[in-house]
């Protein structure tokens, strides 16, 4: 079956796909679901207050995706914004809708091979997108960020969590599984204590963790992050979808099932000087 068009949302990456295949980050965004980071706005606005971003600040932001962080970026006016996002499709939906910016690009490319020249930011910021990556990718991108930075330079990143530290393997392999079942990626979250050693096994400095719940699929959250009437827009796109309602339903559950051991987290780490 193809991607039906859903009134009141616009195209996204992953379109070509029909629903049962699709990412679950894309179907959602289909949806018209804006805010994709596990920890919603909040947790957004709390990591860019901590990597304190100023308008002297060279801002580089890995998989930028539909661009709603890129926006809260731009609130700041840093000196200069590079979003680098390997699908072409939403590099392209985020450039247009920042395209009346200054010193604003967005290029197509890997957050682990971006072409940027090295020592060139005093900020990378990166949500939401380790996770869907391998442990290998993991480092390779984070040896990147490492890279691109300029000595005391500042890497955020907001990503899922596994709690506890010491969290049981099998348990911890059991909820993988279901998170790739359900969202159609193979997502690869971290228990914190492994989310700093992979920063800071690339040579960073790393300050103290934040969390919040992963609460994604949660009313109270969704009316947050995306205003009620964006909100209202979601659920009336989820009812007249039943493809789409079983999928975002199945990942619902999945949520819930595992709740207890699900976190956002957000991490800033300094490259030394």
């Amino acid at each position: 079956m193809d991607v039906e068009e859903i009134p009141g949302a616009s195209p996204t990456p992953g379109a070509d796909l029909d629903i049962d295949r699709m990412p679950g980050h894309w179907l959602l965004a289909r949806l018209g679901k804006r805010v994709l980071r596990p920890g919603g706005v909040e947790a957004t606005r709390a990591l860019l207050s901590r990597l304190k971003v100023t308008a002297r600040d060279d801002v580089v932001e890995l998989a930028p995706g539909l661009g709603s962080s890129a926006r809260m970026i731009l609130e700041y006016a840093p000196a200069r914004y590079v979003g680098v996002e390997r699908d072409e499709a939403a590099a392209n939906f985020t450039r247009r809708h920042l395209a009346d910016r200054d010193r604003v690009s967005v290029a197509v490319g890997s957050a682990a091979d971006t072409g940027l020249a090295g020592d060139s930011a005093s900020v990378v910021l990166g949500e939401a997108m380790l996770t869907m990556n391998t442990p290998a990718q993991k480092e390779r991108i984070v040896a990147e960020a490492f890279r691109v930075l300029k000595p005391g330079g500042r890497y955020g990143i907001h990503e899922l969590c596994l709690a506890p530290d010491d969290l049981d393997e099998g348990l911890a392999t059991e909820i993988t599984q279901a998170l790739q079942a359900a969202i159609r990626v193979g997502a690869r979250p971290l228990r914190a204590a492994e989310w700093a050693e992979t920063l800071s096994a690339a040579g960073f400095e790393v300050g103290a963790a934040s969390f919040s719940p992963m609460h994604l699929l949660k009313p109270p959250r969704v009316i947050r992050d995306e205003g009620l009437w964006g909100a209202l827009t979601v659920a009336k796109n989820i009812i007249a979808n039943p493809p789409a309602r079983r999928r975002v339903l199945g990942m619902r559950r999945v949520f819930n099932c595992y709740q207890q051991h699900l976190s956002a987290i957000t991490l800033v780490a300094r490259k030394p000087e």
